[in-house]
């Protein structure tokens, strides 16, 4: 008997990358069957459509499906799992479960609460027995398929229907080719136990067999065009799939439409592969035909060929399975899956290649064109130890054969260049057109309201009423040239007459003022090389009106690094149109913040009333989806009137070597040099934060966050933001800022909570930083953040490359001369100082050897990591390396762990100078954790390096006993900074001994930058660790022994 099981989709997945996304796949195993599908990149509603096949040997039996986050440099994260028994599906209606969707559970039971989404799944019985019972070579592999490949074996159902429709003289004849297929088929699967079964031998097995047998109507059922129309009408207009994260290889432009380009490509009558071939030297190329599977939702073809031979390879065969992921009519998107099973290692691993065909700029001529770009990845479908091998063998010779379909598609097409086409920013700028108005249009409109036409009338009506009057005689206090009111009335007419004149004097002085300022920055051309910010100025949507008429004379100011660019006033318009462009001149530094403030105008002379503000961070969003948005203003009167702002943002770099010139002045700053990080560290670093890929790492310290608690982890610095990121016993926290939103950098001289290390507190401004504020010591009565860091490997390079970047991002010219003043006359006077102290006393040798280490580890801090890796505590592979049955009861053993005078005393003896510790602390229910300090002794390190170390301890469930654990890092030694040491302590009573415990330490390093040296320095840690566990637990005996 065989299981059949489709995995057909999961929906809900939780979220457990940094970018919000998860990289989803599915494990499934039926005794000591395995196997899983392809990873789906970057989704939390995954869709699989994949078949896997297992042989039934026992109907005790559960089948596990488990789901799993993909993570490049970090270990799969569980997701969720299903068992579903195997005499369940046997005993059900018909022997099937049907297509049901079944919650995923938590691997652990004390997170049952955890929501881990839902998985839709077919599991039966397969039908067709005939063909399963017959003879055939015996697996510990499932077989598998894919509903949506092309090339995949028939499903069960598919089989009978095919068979009813045959006329019978062909029945016995189909029956034993099927026959043939799956006994063929169990031959070819035939692998080791544990190893996942190839899917690329499956499709040649079918179509070999099947060949023969396709009729016209099935290799030319429908019209390669009349498919594509088919795909545009289905589609749900979901975005064009990102590139594959192993790069991109061909980016072009070509004239020609988006539509045209793909028929030329992947189209049925397209003899362009086949072309690719011949002058790639592949032989015996065959092409097969599209076509719908999954109920017609997607459109898959099989692409074989025998790759030519090369100077380390043989000549092998290539299977390619292409499947349209998009097609819309404008953009298409297409993936490769390659499979070369007689290539070394070939099972393991399937090279994936995505085309993306979507519309280019539009062309002078009116024409369309047509970008393509193709990227590529390696999907490892089992571990191995020739991964690195394998990515590079497959990057070049994805590269050389590109370089091919580069040149013969230029043949075909013309490729473009974007200089002469033009960028899309200058193509979406050219297309504003800037609302010119008259003066005199422009004063009929503002001067058309109630108060002037009311003032006019008035005004006519006191000039007839002195035509037509006859003049009075002198009376009271008047005198010839003074007519004073004779009555109230005349008073009150006549102080009405004022008030009215009086306005509208304003009005026109007003008027004429904004005029003489209406001249805006609009058009003004940026200057210099380097970062170029353009924003266009579009319109505004429901702008507050706060005059008295009812209406608002808006203007709007941006404000980056420093840098302002200040609109027209538009007069009277709640909702009014700029189509200006503003231009800022080329910066050194990328720019983090871009301030918009949208004001009232109200004069030169009096306080502007601001409308709304926005703040756009570039750091926290894509660069493309600026080009064109609608920006919400903030504050009471925008808010309330859910005002808005048009705007598109340009942000272009005109410079190639940006990252090396800056890192060139940063050196001149800290005075050491910094050397450029791979891509690899700074695609970690990117990840871990969610950063664009314009933000590079400059250096990266092992620290403490002071809280409540000192929190170990590490500090990044880069151009715009500095951020920390610790993962202490599972538990992550991360935050950054920007340079821009710290006020204040100070250092705190050392302390006793400090651990003897200097603390920097950097102060944030009133109201910013607002998204890390988890990890802020205090905040003042004003908003201010601050931040304490302290216990670095080496404080003197790290404060001095802090203070570098925090001053070349956020201070002004007048406040970087002051300080560089200060910073002079220091200098001289501990220049003075440091002679008069040489001339009286010698320098010690301990003391000298001390420098140098300092200086050396200084040194090392700034050199290039060769990994990206940053590890956590569940990423190190811990080992026993100590085991032992001690004469003491567990709670005597956990004096060692409860910071008594046993405590002091065991670990005094065993190397351990100025130990201290903090009281334990609860984390949550039944876990505690406490942080340690103390130096070694010079018998156990000859540089008396420093330890500060962070304690966990939980009961163990189910036993009388405890776990704890420990995470250590060492200080002033050399590459300190180069690794964490971990350590689990697991304690329990023996229950055959009256007194006794039974200990279990396990060991493990955590390396956070690559060494040379990683094996010889792993050697001895842990030969003094075992030295030293061997010493602790020995005085811990003689201390219970004395005491008893």
């Amino acid at each position: 008997m065989q299981l059949l099981v489709r995995v057909i989709e999961a929906k809900d997945i939780p979220a457990l990358d940094p970018n919000g996304f998860s990289d989803p796949y599915v494990k499934l195993q039926l005794g000591k069957q395995r196997c899983r599908s392809k990873v789906v990149k970057k989704c939390l509603n995954p869709s699989w459509c994949e078949e896997f096949t297992f042989k039934v040997d026992d109907l005790k039996e559960e089948l596990l499906i488990s789901v799993l986050d993909e993570d490049k440099y970090f270990n799969d994260d569980f997701i969720g799992q299903i068992k579903v028994p195997v005499n369940q599906v046997f005993e059900s209606q018909d022997k099937s479960l049907g297509t049901a969707w079944y919650t995923l559970q938590p691997k652990n039971k004390k997170s049952k609460n955890k929501e881990c989404g839902e998985i839709l799944l077919t599991i039966c019985f397969s039908q067709n027995n005939t063909s399963f019972d017959l003879p055939r070579s015996t697996s510990d592999s499932p077989s598998r398929s894919s509903p949506l490949r092309g090339s995949s074996p028939m499903r069960s159902e598919d089989v009978i229907s095919v068979t009813t429709k045959e006329e019978k003289p062909h029945a016995p004849t189909l029956a034993s080719r099927i026959a043939q297929i799956f006994n063929k088929n169990a031959d070819s699967i035939s692998v080791s136990s544990g190893e996942a079964t190839d899917a690329s031998e499956l499709p040649e097995t079918l179509d070999s067999v099947d060949q023969p047998h396709k009729s016209d109507e099935q290799t030319s059922s429908v019209d390669f065009e009349e498919m594509m129309k088919s795909m545009e009408m289905r589609d749900q207009g979901g975005e064009v799939p990102s590139s594959l994260s192993g790069g991109i290889v061909l980016d072009q432009l070509y004239g020609t439409s988006p539509g045209e380009l793909n028929s030329m490509i992947f189209s049925s009558d397209s003899i362009f592969l086949k072309s690719l071939a011949d002058l790639q030297g592949s032989t015996d190329v065959q092409i097969g035909p599209w076509k719908y599977e999954n109920n017609d939702e997607s459109l898959k073809r099989v692409f074989s060929y025998i790759k030519a031979a090369s100077k380390l390879i043989k000549a092998l065969k290539a299977i390619e399975e292409h499947t349209y992921l998009k097609a819309d009519g404008k953009n298409f998107a297409v993936l490769s899956v390659v499979s070369t099973p007689d290539a070394p290692y070939g099972k393991s691993f399937k090279p994936e290649v995505l085309y993306c065909i979507t519309p280019g700029p539009e062309l002078p001529s009116g024409e369309q064109s047509s970008r393509l770009e193709v990227s590529w990845r390696v999907n490892f479908l089992q571990s191995t130890m020739m991964k690195g091998i394998i990515e590079g063998g497959a990057k070049q010779g994805i590269k050389d054969s590109f370089d091919q379909f580069k040149e013969l598609l230029s043949q075909n097409v013309k490729p473009l260049d974007l200089k002469d086409v033009g960028s899309e920013r200058d193509q979406l700028l050219a297309s504003l057109q800037v609302e010119h108005q008259s003066d005199k249009k422009l004063a009929v409109q503002y001067f058309a309201n109630f108060t002037v036409v009311s003032t006019i009338l008035m005004g006519l009506y006191v000039l007839t009423h002195i035509w037509l009057a006859t003049p009075s005689t002198i009376q009271g206090l008047e005198f010839v040239g003074l007519d004073l009111p004779d009555s109230i009335g005349e008073l009150i007419v006549c102080g009405a007459l004022v008030l009215q004149g009086k306005r509208v004097l304003e009005f026109v002085s007003r008027f004429m003022q904004a005029r003489v300022q209406k001249g805006s920055d609009h058009g003004i051309k940026a200057q210099g090389d380097g970062w170029l910010l353009t924003v266009a100025l579009i319109e505004g949507s429901n702008l507050a009106a706060v005059d008295s008429s009812g209406f608002s004379d808006p203007y709007v100011v941006f404000t980056c690094n420093g840098k302002t660019r200040t609109s027209s006033i538009k007069f009277q318009k709640p909702s009014p149109l700029w189509n200006e462009i503003f231009e800022f001149d080329a910066m050194e530094d990328p720019p983090s913040v871009l301030e918009v403030e949208v004001f009232d105008f109200d004069g030169p002379f009096d306080e502007a009333t601001s409308l709304g503000r926005a703040e756009i961070n570039f750091l926290k969003s894509n660069i493309s989806d600026l080009s064109d948005i609608w920006i919400p203003l903030q504050g009471k009167l925008a808010q309330a009137c859910q005002s808005k702002l048009h705007l598109r943002i340009f942000l272009n770099n005109t410079r190639v070597n940006v990252v090396k010139d800056y890192l060139t002045k940063m050196e001149k700053e800290v005075g050491k040099k910094i050397k450029l990080r791979s891509p690899q560290t700074n695609s970690a670093f990117q990840k871990l934060f969610a950063l664009p890929p314009e933000e590079f790492l400059i250096n990266d310290f092992s620290c403490h966050l002071k809280r409540k608690m000192p929190l170990q982890g590490r500090l990044f610095l880069s151009a715009r933001i500095i951020g920390f990121h610790a993962d202490l016993f599972g538990h992550k926290t991360k935050f950054f800022f920007l340079w821009e939103d710290i006020e204040d950098v100070r250092v705190i001289p050392p302390t006793l909570s400090s651990m003897g290390s200097p603390i920097v507190v950097m102060t944030l401004w009133p109201g910013k930083g607002f998204d890390a504020r988890h990890g802020a010591r205090t905040q003042d009565d004003e908003g201010r953040l601050k931040f304490h860091f302290h216990t670095f490997v080496s404080f003197n390079v790290a404060h001095r490359t802090i203070m570098a970047l925090w001053r070349a991002r956020s201070l002004t010219p007048e406040q970087k001369v002051q300080i560089v003043e200060e910073a002079s006359e220091a200098s001289v006077v501990q220049t003075t100082e440091d002679s008069i102290t040489k001339s009286l006393q010698g320098t010690d040798e301990d003391e000298t050897k001390s420098q140098v280490v300092d200086e050396e580890s200084d040194g090392r801090s700034l050199r290039t990591e060769d990994s990206g890796a940053f590890l956590g505590v569940e990423d190190v592979n811990m080992s026993v390396v100590y085991s032992s049955i001690l004469s003491m009861p567990t709670s005597f053993f956990m004096e060692l762990f409860r910071g008594s005078e046993i405590d002091r005393r065991v670990m005094e003896r065993a190397g351990c100078l100025n130990y201290s510790h903090s009281p334990w602390e609860s984390e949550k229910p039944d876990v505690h954790q406490r942080q340690l300090y103390y130096k070694f002794d010079k018998r156990i390190s000859r540089y008396r390096g420093e330890v500060t170390s962070t304690q966990q301890r939980s009961r163990l469930s189910g036993k009388n006993g405890w776990l704890i654990e420990e995470v250590l890092t060492l200080h002033g030694v050399p590459l300190g900074d180069y690794f964490t040491l971990h350590l689990r302590y697991q304690v329990e009573d023996l229950p055959s001994r009256s007194v006794g415990c039974n200990i279990q330490v396990s060991f493990g390093i955590a390396w956070l930058k690559y060494s040379k040296q990683q094996k010889r320095m792993t050697k001895n840690i842990l030969s003094n660790l075992q030295e030293r566990l061997k010493v602790m637990f020995s005085v811990l005996e003689k201390e219970y022994v004395s005491g008893v």
